[in-house]
């Protein structure tokens, strides 16, 4: 058995406080100047204003909630493979993501999402 590494733990704290719905607890894993992607490089949120703006509107969906499927880690980059649960204009679904988070000093200094697959309930 492996011991987890300081950016496989701070990443799993960020996916807790999600879905914890804990906004602070969720910006407090990120850098202050952290930016967000949509993979490869489309820019949706840069700073904690930005994600706590983007991450409010998420966390009003009432069954929003992600399941870890798989993750790998490579010294400060971890890539998270999860079926996310949420509220679409057409009704309650799932989605699968990666996300590939990088981490400096013990903060995600960036995350690069790809969301495919949506399937409703």
């Amino acid at each position: 058995m492996t011991t987890p590494s300081a950016p496989e733990l701070i990443v799993q704290r960020q996916l807790d406080a999600y879905n914890a719905r804990d906004i602070d607890a969720l910006l407090a894993t990120y850098a202050p100047d952290a930016r967000q992607f949509e993979h490869p490089g489309t820019l949706v949120a840069s700073g904690a204003a930005a994600m706590r703006a983007r991450m409010a509107l998420r966390f009003a969906e009432p069954n929003l909630h992600a399941r870890l499927l798989q993750r790998v880690v490579m010294g400060n980059i971890v890539i998270d493979h999860e079926e996310v649960t949420r509220t679409f204009p057409e009704g309650a679904g799932w989605v699968d993501m990666v996300a590939i988070y990088e981490v400096v000093e013990g903060k995600i200094v960036s995350a690069s999402v790809q969301v495919s697959n949506k399937r409703l309930a």
